[in-house]
Order: C-alpha cells, then sequence, then structure tokens
C-alpha cells in the first residue's frame, strides 16, 4: 500500500497544475478577447490609398472575400493584384475591411462619399440578401440596391455605434420601413 502512495500524490500534484495552467490560459485570453480592437492611426488613409491602387472587379472581388470571411483569399488577391509586400498587403486589407471603401474610377479623382450620399442608388442586376440574427431572432433584407461594400459600409456604422445612420442607409438601399431597418440594424450591433 506504502508503493502506491506515492505515485498517487504525484499524480494529484500534475492534475492540480494543468487546472491552475489552463485556468491562467483561459484569464489571459479572456483578458486579450476584451480588450478593445482599436484600428491603427490612419487606417483610414491607407484603406483610401488601397482602394486606389484596385481595378474594379479587384475591388469587387476583395470586398466579397473580406464579407464572407476569406481574410486570407483577400489578402492573396490583394498582394498579387498590386505587388505590394505581403505585409503591406495584410495591413491594406485590414483597413478596407475597417474603413469599406468605394470604389472610384481613376477619372474621378475629386469625388468624395458625400457626393456618393447624394446620388440615386444603384440598382444592381441581382437581389444581395443580407442577414443578421440575434439569439431566436433573425431578420433578413433583400434588394438589388445592395452589394457587399454597401453592406459593409451599413455594417461598420452599426459596429461604430451610428445606429440611426445605418438604418437610414439600409432604408435608402433597400425597400425597407425605417422601423424595419431599425430592428435589423440592433441585431448587428455586437
Amino acid at each position: 500500500m506504502e508503493s502506491l502512495v506515492i505515485p498517487a500524490l504525484i499524480l494529484v500534484a500534475v492534475a492540480v497544475a494543468v487546472a491552475l495552467a489552463s485556468r491562467a490560459l483561459g484569464n489571459r485570453k479572456a483578458a486579450h478577447d476584451a480588450a478593445p480592437q482599436q484600428p491603427a492611426p490612419g487606417a483610414a488613409e491607407l484603406a483610401r490609398s488601397a482602394a486606389a491602387k484596385l481595378s474594379e472587379a479587384e475591388h469587387r472581388r476583395i470586398y466579397a472575400l473580406i464579407a464572407q470571411g476569406q481574410a486570407m483569399a483577400a489578402i492573396k488577391l490583394y498582394y498579387e493584384a498590386t505587388g505590394d509586400g505581403l505585409r503591406a498587403s495584410r495591413d491594406a486589407v485590414g483597413a478596407l475591411a475597417s474603413h469599406p471603401q468605394p470604389y472610384r474610377s481613376p477619372e474621378a479623382p475629386g469625388s468624395t462619399p458625400e457626393d456618393d450620399e447624394d446620388d440615386e442608388p444603384q440598382r444592381f442586376p441581382y437581389r444581395y440578401r443580407a442577414i443578421a440574427s440575434k439569439g431566436d431572432v433573425t431578420r433578413e433584407v433583400s434588394s438589388n440596391m445592395l452589394n457587399d461594400e454597401i453592406y459593409g459600409r451599413i455594417r461598420t456604422l452599426a459596429r461604430n455605434g451610428d445606429a440611426e445612420a445605418a438604418a437610414a442607409a439600409l432604408t435608402r438601399h433597400s425597400d425597407i420601413s425605417m422601423k424595419q431597418a431599425r430592428e435589423f440594424i440592433e441585431l448587428l450591433d455586437d
């Protein structure tokens, strides 16, 4: 019986050490996840300059990949399209994701986002479906005036706390009421 006491004590000590290590790692991960992610200073400028390097098709494809959560594919496409370094491509795609940019043709260098807001929304040849859910509540908006870029701007507004501007943009680019848009945006502000 004495011969089993020492291995049993070692086993208990190892179990306690593993439990303490997993708790410390869990606390470290929770603290990291709780820390707010602040965009780098100048990220909006980086996003504008990155978008200016892309053709319309590349711009559309990169934003489609960002919207689908395929960041690595978006970085690879940006890297191949621009020839920038891998780190610069990663930073550019991160800036494009956090500060969505509309495509600007090279012929219109003086146009600004405010100019776009005054124009009538463009109708696309396809219907775009945006879905938001929280718990058991799910809302869907389907419109041929939405695309990945516009929906990305709406999500960015909602996540930055400007729910009214996000709802107004959503009603402008769809056929839903302001009340329905507010309900949809409430599900996005996580």
